[in-house]
């Protein structure tokens, strides 16, 4: 009787699938390239099949091995279903969880929830991802991650999403800044302005411009961060002003510097955190239950 693929095989398989090199593979699969190598070999072997072509170059995926990775990733997520299915069956915030989150949330809502969490459930077993929106979606498909905290909305299919914060955007502008002097400001009052912004991937970017009304067009981009604290930095010195979610101001992200914060006359200038999760999963009402918390920790 032929072997069959194993999970780790088809794991290492993705892997490759995804980094299209074999040193990035096997780290993100926290094993040794010859180790991961060696699964691929014995993968091919088990299926009779050649599934990558492999030059001095590029790792690519033969017609074949990008059918059979199209399989192995629904094999992989059918598994990690049935291990929530499992998990499920008993006490909400017993098991283990994978949380995805986005670095503009992370900072300011995972401590407070970590150490509640910590003190209410201590065999509560919760691992933490921080990326783009973009990268945690796929982790999310690819049943990497369990559910993911991040800003709404963002475009994908076959999820469940639950929202959680109104997060309003603020104006910081260095003092003695012509718009530091206002009580409230209107988005149009942002057009010709010198903005920081975050660098292209960023939700935060797109959902800042979306809910002023501006355009690239309509504003000066003069530096773009990869983190809110350099751009405070930025402000702090001169260069420009720049928008900030309102859960990072009152954590402090302007403590020690002389960064006005002005917020805007009209309410809806602001963006959604919320929740997401795959359709499927049995574990919906454990999410919902984890949103709840985020809502009380972010309130508090």
């Amino acid at each position: 009787m032929a072997r069959q693929p194993t999970l780790k095989q088809l794991r290492y398989l993705c892997a490759v699938a995804k980094h299209q090199h074999f040193g990035r593979a096997a780290e993100a699969a926290c094993v040794s390239q010859s180790t991961l190598s060696a699964g691929i070999q014995e993968l091919e072997e088990s299926l009779s099949a050649s599934l990558i072509e492999r030059n001095n170059r590029n790792v690519l995926l033969t017609n074949l091995g990008q059918d059979v990775v199209v399989r192995a990733q629904a094999i992989l997520v059918d598994v990690e279903e049935m291990l929530s299915l499992c998990a499920a069956a008993g006490e909400p915030f017993t098991g283990r969880m994978r949380l995805g989150v986005i670095p503009t949330v992370a900072p300011f809502i995972l401590p407070k929830l970590l150490g509640s969490l910590r003190r209410e459930h201590p065999n509560f077993k919760l691992f933490i991802r921080e990326d783009l929106s973009h990268q945690l979606v796929a982790g999310l498909h690819a049943g990497a991650l369990d559910v993911l905290l991040l800003a709404l909305p963002f475009p994908t299919e076959a999820v469940e999403v639950m929202s959680l914060i109104t997060d309003d955007f603020l104006l910081a502008s260095p003092n003695g800044h012509p718009l530091a002097d206002r009580a409230q400001l209107a988005t149009a009052d942002l057009q010709g302005e010198d903005l920081l912004l975050l660098e292209d991937g960023h939700c935060l970017r797109d959902h800042a411009l979306e809910a002023c009304e501006l355009r690239d067009s309509q504003i000066s981009v003069p530096y773009q961060a990869t983190s809110l604290a350099t751009i405070v930095q930025m402000v702090a010195n001169g260069i420009g002003v720049t928008l900030l979610p309102e859960m990072s101001v009152a954590a402090g992200i302007t403590a020690g510097t002389d960064i006005v914060v002005t917020p805007f006359q009209r309410t809806g200038v602001a963006r959604q955190i919320g929740l997401m999760w795959r359709r499927k999963t049995p574990r919906a009402a454990e999410y919902r239950l984890l949103g709840e918390k985020i809502k009380t920790y972010a309130a508090s």
